[in-house]
């Protein structure tokens, strides 16, 4: 293995050593080998700016730093130093060091300063350790979201005698440093052309071309390429090309997650992988034991990135591990597994209990983020989830100043669709007046509207801002740059409307202009109702026509003057005898069926939606006499008779004058 030397100038050895960089570690001057190295970094480190290049070092033994002329002191970055003075122990021959320790004790460290000043300590350094201690160097070097290293690391003597020798022999490296050494580069803005990347790329070409890659190697190249050339890249099709020749059997689980990852950025090409990807995906189903929290995101994320819908038994095992793992994936991480199970559209009983568990005992530290996922998941699913309703709740309450507005959104309105009223329902909406009172223009137009329609759907009518959403300003920022407010919109606005005249009848603000009012509730791509089952509906129509003797007495979807569509309609005269439908006149009471299949209803309960149980209020409102026909009552009835008595029980308990 190649060894580099860190400390001694041991330049009669001919494995890989640093001979004239880090030889001035020892023995300055070191005017030309600062020239030097300036001249390979500054191109390829944005960050390093036009000045004096300064070096200084650690030296081991004395513990001194030197500026360039070597006379005066400097105690330089001593805060850092000071924690580490400790690792002098450390000083060995790393040939007889256990890899596992090294990298363990390179994964504790934070700082870059920490990890140059621990290997700085070293005598010699395999070159696969040096290539994992450049790639943490990279990983935790950049700071406040900064792309590039600062330049003090750039200007450490050790950090630049592992570029210059990285640059200099990347023959000698193995395939595990030379990959690993490209890809701890690709973690900053380096600049492509830079001669050390080239250096670098160079090599891997040509040990490719060779055929001398194995499968690990190959996955790091390929994701390192992508992310300094893009999926345009050329040499990419010759790596898909040699993995593909390779059995999947000699993949390790990170290696299967690293090829859906390097597949997910090229989409334009999933077709032409589509065949490889459907091996992929029948194998991963052996590995979903095996894989992290991390790689089990991972893995969903690029099955919905590339759209493998077919792939649903494999969504299908991730779950199931997903359930124990919730608890140790990132916030991040699990926003990325909601985001999936909402993309193919995927529920489990015990992942909703798993995640009931998690959020109620950490929604108070949850990322506002997370907790906006995991409520649209609710949402999305129609999952009525009390112990996660309630604790979002609470949190929103007590930390409302975290979330911005469209995460405000997204935490409320699952409360109006799924018709669901937390314990502490006055304080919720009375935080939420007061937000919408100081911040009112801080939400967006469309946010704003689907936030307001949300809270009248459970009766928390927003009365204080009727008046602005109506005013013909907010109409048109709602509009914006269209030439006309799209369908969702104008029903949303509609219904609203309908609600302040039918339950708030004190409003007196500003009315909603005809214009802006739709004619049905009912549309095909933007609906505020559900359409009825149609196999529910044709068994409640046989019963209905052996019950009144005749189709001739009811009516089907029939649209009211008030936007609301109703299954079935049955009108009576004043005597109570029912009339055939095409009867206007003498029609003293109308009968509305409400035939509620499963889709009306949050998933596996009796609870209706939302938008369901406001059409049947406003219904009732409007003069009918609402009869509802849950599918969960007809599933019980076992024959035809019975069907025709529970309907007569149903629609004539309360007109005992009724005749037909």
């Amino acid at each position: 293995m190649a060894l580099i030397t860190l400390r001694r100038n041991l330049c009669h050895l001919s494995d890989f050593r640093l001979h004239g960089a880090l030889n001035t570690l020892k023995n300055p001057p070191v005017n030309h080998v600062h020239k030097a190295v300036k001249e390979r970094l500054c191109p390829w480190f944005c960050s390093l700016q036009a000045g004096p290049f300064r070096v200084r070092f650690h030296h081991a033994c004395c513990k001194k730093f030197h500026s360039e002329n070597g006379n005066d002191l400097h105690p330089f970055g001593e805060s850092v130093f000071s924690q580490v003075h400790d690792w002098d122990s450390f000083e060995q021959n790393l040939k007889n060091m256990d890899e596992q320790i090294f990298y363990r004790t390179l994964n504790n460290f934070t700082s870059s300063e920490e990890v140059l000043s621990f290997i700085s300590t070293l005598q010699t350094l395999p070159d696969t350790m040096a290539a994992g201690a450049l790639q943490r160097i990279c990983e935790v070097g950049k700071k406040d979201g900064d792309q590039r290293l600062p330049k003090e690391i750039l200007e450490n003597p050790v950090f630049q005698a592992l570029c210059v020798q990285f640059e200099q022999e990347p023959s000698n490296l193995s395939n595990t440093s030379l990959v690993t050494a490209l890809q701890a580069l690709t973690l900053l803005s380096v600049d492509p052309q830079s001669s050390l990347l080239l250096s670098l790329v160079a090599e891997c070409q040509h040990r490719l071309k060779r055929g001398g890659l194995e499968v690990h190697s190959l996955c790091v190249l390929a994701e390192s390429l992508l992310k300094l050339q893009g999926p345009g890249c050329e040499t990419l099709d010759l790596i898909i090309h040699q993995l593909q020749g390779e059995k999947l059997e000699e993949f390790t689980p990170e290696d299967i997650v690293a090829l859906y990852r390097i597949l997910q950025m090229c989409t334009e090409k999933v077709d032409q992988h589509q065949t490889f990807l459907n091996k992929i995906n029948i194998f991963s189903l052996s590995v979903v034991s095996s894989l992290s929290p991390k790689l089990i995101s991972q893995m969903l994320t690029a099955l919905v990135v590339l759209d493998q819908t077919q792939a649903l038994p494999l969504v299908i095992k991730l779950c199931k591990y997903v359930v124990r793992h919730i608890p140790h994936f990132t916030n991040q991480e699990l926003g990325k597994v909601l985001e999936a199970f909402m993309y193919f559209g995927h529920h489990d009983r015990f992942f909703i209990t798993a995640l009931e568990q998690h959020v109620a005992s950490l929604c108070l530290t949850l990322d506002p983020e997370v907790v906006s996922r995991v409520m649209e998941y609710c949402s999305r699913k129609h999952i009525l989830s009390k112990p996660i309703l309630n604790a979002v709740a609470e949190t929103f309450v007590c930390h409302s100043e975290k979330f911005s507005p469209s995460q405000i959104s997204e935490l409320i309105e699952p409360f109006g669709k799924l018709n669901y009223l937390p314990p502490n329902a006055s304080a919720l909406f009375k935080k939420l007046e007061d937000l919408l009172f100081t911040h009112f223009n801080s939400f967006p137009p469309k946010t704003l509207l689907k936030l307001l329609h949300s809270c009248s759907l459970i009766e928390c009518h927003p009365v204080n801002f009727m008046a602005k959403i109506f005013s013909p300003y907010f109409l048109q920022q709602l509009q914006g740059e269209e030439s006309y407010l799209d369908r969702l919109s104008l029903a949303q606005l509609t219904q609203l409307f309908l609600t302040s005249i039918l339950e708030c009848p004190f409003y007196k603000g500003p009315k909603l202009l005809p214009k802006y009012q739709v004619q049905s509730f009912l549309t095909p791509c933007c609906s505020l109702e559900t359409p009825v089952d149609f196999q529910l509906y044709k068994s409640v129509m046989m019963g209905l026509i052996d019950l009144l003797g005749a189709r001739l007495y009811f009516a089907s979807k029939v649209l009211t003057p008030y936007y609301y569509t109703i299954d079935v309609e049955i009108k009576l005269d004043e005597e109570g005898f029912v009339l055939p439908f095409t009867f206007d006149e003498d029609v003293h009471k109308r009968v509305a069926l409400c035939i509620d299949g499963p889709k009306r209803f949050c998933l596996n309960s009796k609870h209706l939606l939302g938008k369901e149980a406001i059409k049947q209020r406003h219904l009732r409102l409007l003069g009918y006499q609402v009869v509802q026909i849950p599918y969960y009552e007809i599933e019980m009835i076992k024959s035809r008779l019975e069907l025709v008595e529970y309907l007569q029980r149903k629609l004539f308990s309360q007109n005992a004058g009724v005749h037909w």
